[in-house]
């Protein structure tokens, strides 16, 4: 508002200063230019011309090609409505202060990788009153893909966050306005650091960045990218100039960041009977008998499963088995990757094969600081592992448009499990090679890494905010990456979206059971079933049950559980401690199966796992037990 005090000291008439206090309310470039522009004509008569002072609008559209105050329809004119479009959020602050030139990058970018670009600028995507979004509503309906450059649309909070409908329910991470927009929303960050920062950086992002542009914007559900801008200061060397903060976009990164979003939009229009996929198995450690190992999942039933689901979703999949048995042995049969059992013969009839020369061609492109790691390790490409004739093998088997392969090994010598997760040992020339085969070779639309976990998201490199020297970056460059993963592993799941712009798929945890007792301790208990009837019945016969319950104790080695070395004087009391123990042993909760995508469990299964998952309480919300045992007078706790 106006400062009336202010106003009577100025020296210039009223009327000059509340129109330029106009001009300066509404803010943005044009009205800063008429401005100065105003207060020359008005103050000084210079004669340059002015325009009067114009609103900024709170939502617009935005394009480098286009004057200030675009409107949408002219924007959409610029489109070829052949490609798809991808939308671009940014805020209106931006505008406001002409720092746009990390958005006209990104348009450059997209149009440069075959899509339109809408941008948009707005203060934020948190929604009104009436639970719309005005940002998404000008996208709505005309964007195969959203970018976006703005924090979370949930709130950093989260205090407006409820379940749908029911305000008293229990508080939901829920963006209703995102999720009609029907699209997958890619994060683009512009970190607060500058870009010689974050390229020495070995964590990638500052932890402010880490929360505000990836943790936070993840409970939105988008795909998180890399870094493409940076803040520079820029001081203009006068003695009175002030330094000037801007956003400055590394056109690499820029490209990188369009080129994820335009495969995204390309996926959402372009028809299944074209698309193909690469669905890759994880092989730890590099053993046939590992072919396909996932934490609780049956990859071969699983892969066969979604090759089905695939094929009766349009996707053409030809002469795939029917068994999961049938896929794994097909696969060994055609080569995998254990050098123990490999042969000339499957090296020579392997379907993925790329030209060494080819190869060497695209590594020698790769920035300086990637090759010299890996040519260190595994000399000039092409290496020696997994080439034959020239060309290096990439092990597999095509279905029509589907290829499903083994991811390549990365471990090699005496202890291969141990590098797994080394973060210094770079990818071998065979492991980059096959990417590049799945890429460019078999022309993936999309790569589907079935199962927890694979090796590529812990690859060399920074921990988020992958620059193009790190590996995972090289490896998958931006094609697209989905990725089924158990979901009581978050942990290690955001690995791989932060590292890997994965989008993760949970899938069910595998059916639980009771652990129950076996072997010595099923004996054990026996024992201690008999001691507690020869307590009463015959007390002469109890130090031969106690030498055999300490005998059968420890050969289970349950002692050094309980903390004993000697054999315990008052062994009646030390009994009651070993009769709770084998309880809990017996009560914990155990694998009883795997899960398979598609399949939930059934039956007694399905009863197992319900129990396990509900046998613990949650807050003031009782577990399962205590709640059936308070139903019939009994307390849980009291009869533990």
């Amino acid at each position: 508002t106006p400062d009336a005090e202010l106003t009577a000291l100025s020296t210039a008439p009223k009327g000059a200063v509340a129109e330029a206090f106009e001009y300066l309310r509404h803010g943005g470039v044009h009205n800063t230019e008429n401005l100065l522009r105003f207060v020359a004509d008005t103050v000084l008569l210079a004669g340059h011309g002015f325009e009067p002072p114009a609103p900024l609008p709170d939502v617009g559209v935005y394009h480098p090609a286009l004057p200030e105050g675009a409107t949408l329809d002219g924007l959409l004119a610029l489109h070829d409505r052949g490609r798809p479009t991808v939308g671009v959020v940014f805020y209106r602050a931006h505008l406001a202060g002409g720092n746009t030139a990390f958005v006209d990058a990104l348009v450059e970018a997209l149009e440069a990788a075959g899509a339109n670009a809408l941008p948009v600028y707005c203060y934020s995507l948190r929604a009104g009153e009436g639970g719309a979004v005005p940002a998404l509503e000008l996208l709505k309906g005309r964007v195969d893909c959203l970018l976006a450059t703005v924090l979370a649309g949930g709130g950093s909070g989260a205090a407006d966050a409820r379940r749908a409908g029911d305000p008293e329910g229990w508080l939901e991470w829920e963006v209703p306005a995102l999720e009609e927009l029907g699209v997958p929303v890619v994060q683009g960050l512009c970190a607060t650091s500058s870009r010689e920062a974050w390229l020495g950086s070995d964590a990638g992002l500052s932890p402010l960045d880490t929360a505000w542009q990836v943790a936070i914007p993840e409970f939105d559900g988008r795909v998180i990218s890399v870094p493409f801008s940076f803040k520079e200061t820029l001081r203009d060397g006068s003695p009175v100039g002030a330094p000037l903060t801007v956003y400055r976009a590394d056109p690499e990164r820029a490209r990188r960041v369009a080129g994820l979003a335009a495969r995204l939009a390309r996926l959402a229009r372009k028809p299944n009977a074209q698309k193909r996929v690469a669905l890759l198995l994880s092989n730890y450690p590099t053993k046939h008998s590992r072919v396909g190992n996932a934490v609780g999942l049956d990859t071969p039933r699983s892969a066969v499963r979604l090759l089905g689901a695939m094929r009766e979703a349009g996707y053409r999949v030809d002469g795939a088995p029917e068994e999961g048995d049938a896929l794994i042995h097909a696969l060994i049969a055609a080569g995998g990757h254990d050098l123990e059992f490999l042969n000339a013969e499957q090296l020579a009839g392997a379907v993925g094969r790329l030209e060494a020369g080819r190869y060497a061609e695209w590594f020698g492109r790769l920035p300086g600081e990637l090759r010299e790691r890996v040519e260190a390790h595994w000399g000039p490409p092409p290496g020696d592992l997994y080439v034959d004739g020239g060309e290096l093998v990439v092990a597999g088997l095509s279905f029509g448009d589907v290829f499903v392969g083994i991811q390549p090994p990365r471990g090699f010598g005496e202890n291969p499990i141990a590098v797994y997760h080394d973060p210094d040992l770079p990818p071998t020339h065979h492991y980059l090679a096959a990417y590049w085969w799945l890429i460019e070779g078999f022309g993936a639309d999309a790569i589907v890494h079935l199962g927890k976990h694979g090796t590529l998201e812990w690859l060399p490199g920074k921990s988020l905010g992958l620059s193009p020297s790190c590996a995972p970056d090289a490896a998958l460059r931006d094609v697209p990456l989905f990725y089924p993963f158990v979901v009581n592993d978050p942990g290690e799941g955001t690995q791989a979206k932060r590292r890997a712009h994965a989008v993760v798929v949970d899938h069910l945890i595998p059916p639980m059971t009771r652990a129950e007792t076996y072997d010595d301790l099923a004996r054990l208990e026996q024992l201690l079933d008999e001691y507690y009837q020869v307590e009463t019945l015959d007390p002469s016969k109890l130090p031969q049950i106690e030498a055999r319950i300490w005998e059968t104790l420890r050969d289970a080695e349950l002692h050094r559980d309980l903390g004993v070395e000697e054999r315990p004087e008052e062994f009646g009391e030390f009994l009651g401690h070993v009769d709770g123990y084998l309880c809990e042993i017996k009560d914990l909760p155990i694998r009883g199966g795997l899960h398979v995508l598609g399949e939930p469990p059934k039956g007694e299964p399905l009863r197992h796992l319900v129990a396990a998952m509900l046998r613990l309480g949650a807050g003031e919300i009782p577990g399962l037990r205590r709640a059936v045992g308070a139903a019939f007078g009994l307390d849980e706790r009291a009869l533990a």
